[in-house]
């Protein structure tokens, strides 16, 4: 299969480059394109093709890989001048895994089938280190037939991969994810912050909390970030942010209320605005320390 499906990887951002990665060493036939040139540069050192363009590199791939960080860039890299749509063939399979809003996923779609091809959402959740070891969970709506072409693909950039449902769907799952790694991000940092203002051991208090119910991936890889005050890049807060008012939009449409997520929101606007957009989203912990008195 690995040998028979041509691939092509559009968007060599931080994910991007580490997911195209793990494509080409699966064995996949890879053309890879991005807006900055230079991005490409350790792809096509490792083998793949250059395109200059996304409908040159949509053309004669079989399964068409976005990865870009938001609404318009999907919007222009599939459906402008020189994009997807004007390159795939009938049949081609666009495997969006940008994380937008689920209504222009639609509408993408759409327009899209059209011209006979197909889409699936695949929105990603894991970190630069999940897409690095190739262990990221994807998210997938779309079509079962579609799916299981597709698969193979998916396998080679994540370990968790499921089909929730229609296309859209995929997106929805990931706006819910978002919000509860919200919830996670700014709980753990309201913890350390409390454990610093009592003097406690923290690394014995940590190692104890991972013991139990309170245990999860941001408790276990981001608490020392959120302690030590320094936040190496992981996962942007204005990505996180972008994220996060994705889902509000989707909730104010379903009448749903998701009050710790629109003060996550706010938090990460502050963040913004101080310059630390480019921070890993443990920084959150600098406006719980500082609320508590600990800068």
């Amino acid at each position: 299969m690995a040998a028979k499906v041509k691939v092509s990887f559009i968007g060599m951002g931080t994910m991007g480059v580490s997911m195209a990665q793990n494509i080409l060493k699966a064995g996949f036939p890879i053309t890879v394109h991005n807006r900055t040139r230079s991005r490409e540069k350790p792809l096509a050192e490792a083998g793949a093709l250059r395109a200059s363009s996304p409908q040159e590199a949509a053309s004669g791939a079989d399964v068409i890989v976005t990865c870009l960080s938001d609404t318009p860039d999907v919007e222009e890299v599939i459906l402008g001048e020189r994009g997807v749509m004007h390159g795939a063939a009938e049949g081609a399979i666009v495997v969006d895994m940008s994380t937008i809003s689920p209504s222009a996923t639609r509408r993408i779609g759409k327009a899209l089938s059209q011209k006979g091809i197909r889409m699936m959402d695949a929105p990603v959740s894991g970190g630069s280190e999940g897409a690095q070891k190739g262990t990221l969970s994807i998210m997938v709506g779309g079509d079962e037939a579609d799916f299981q072409t597709g698969l193979p693909v998916l396998k080679a950039m994540g370990k968790t991969i499921s089909l929730i449902g229609p296309l859209g769907s995929g997106q929805i799952t990931k706006a819910i994810n978002q919000v509860i790694i919200a919830g996670t991000y700014l709980g753990v940092a309201e913890g350390v912050a409390l454990g610093l203002r009592a003097g406690l051991d923290l690394e014995k208090a940590l190692q104890a909390l991972g013991g139990g119910a309170a245990a999860s991936w941001v408790l276990a890889n981001r608490a020392k970030n959120m302690i030590e005050n320094a936040y190496p890049l992981g996962f942007r807060v204005r990505l996180h942010r972008k994220d996060l008012r994705i889902a509000l939009e989707v909730a104010r449409e379903l009448g749903a209320v998701l009050p710790v997520s629109a003060y996550t929101e706010q938090l990460e606007t502050s963040l913004l605005n101080r310059g630390h957009g480019d921070e890993d989203l443990s920084a959150l912990a600098r406006i719980v320390r500082e609320q508590s008195g600990l800068e």
